[in-house]
């Protein structure tokens, strides 16, 4: 079974794509038909037919995203690619603390990069931020929310590292979300520890 899975216990990975096609293949094959032509690292687990004016983005109602950190001692050399490692001792008591202020509907602008699309709001609502670490010290991360920005969980995640590793007071998060001010919050932590699980509709 893929370690991945095993961190992340089971829960699927779900990106979501849509097209437009005038084949004859029947729906329920076209995951077959389309994992014979990708590549290994990619995998279709199902499709179904809409409505021509749907649009995976632009239909979305909200997303969760997982971010994995291995706080062992050593790295895990097969999983490198697959998490975040970091090997100081982290106060998870603080991480969850400071993660529960980031709840509700928030402007976010200072927990945006540069790059990305343009937004026409940086206000987004998180519904739910959850904090779990399990028996072999990988902690995970979960948020759930109406939208978010450009590497916004990334930073959002780097924030809450920087409060484990006691850079940044967890009571000082509402101030830093109020400022709107990048200098504020915390790293951008790297791509491989993310993964988007589920998108709504």
């Amino acid at each position: 079974m893929p370690l991945v899975e095993q961190m992340l216990g089971f829960m699927p990975c779900g990106q979501v794509a849509n097209f437009k096609t005038n084949t004859k293949i029947d729906t329920s094959k076209i995951p077959y038909a389309l994992n014979s032509k990708l590549p290994n690292s990619i995998v279709i687990k199902s499709a179904e037919e809409v409505d021509e004016r749907f649009h995976s983005r632009y239909n979305c109602k909200g997303k969760t995203y997982k971010y994995v950190i291995n706080n062992n001692e050593f790295p895990s050399a097969l999983n490198r690619y697959r998490e975040f490692h970091i090997s100081d001792k982290l106060d998870l008591k603080a991480m969850k603390k400071a993660l529960k202020y980031f709840e509700g509907e928030h402007d976010f602008a200072g927990f945006k990069s540069s790059g990305g699309s343009p937004k026409k709001t940086t206000v987004r609502t998180i519904k739910k931020a959850t904090l779990d670490i399990s028996e072999d010290n990988r902690i995970t991360i979960t948020l759930t929310g109406d939208g978010f920005l450009y590497n916004m969980v990334r930073i959002i995640c780097g924030t809450i590292v920087d409060v484990g590793l006691g850079k940044i007071d967890a009571n000082n998060i509402p101030s830093i979300i109020e400022s709107k001010d990048r200098k504020m919050a915390g790293k951008t932590l790297p791509p491989h520890g993310l993964y988007l699980v589920q998108v709504y509709y």
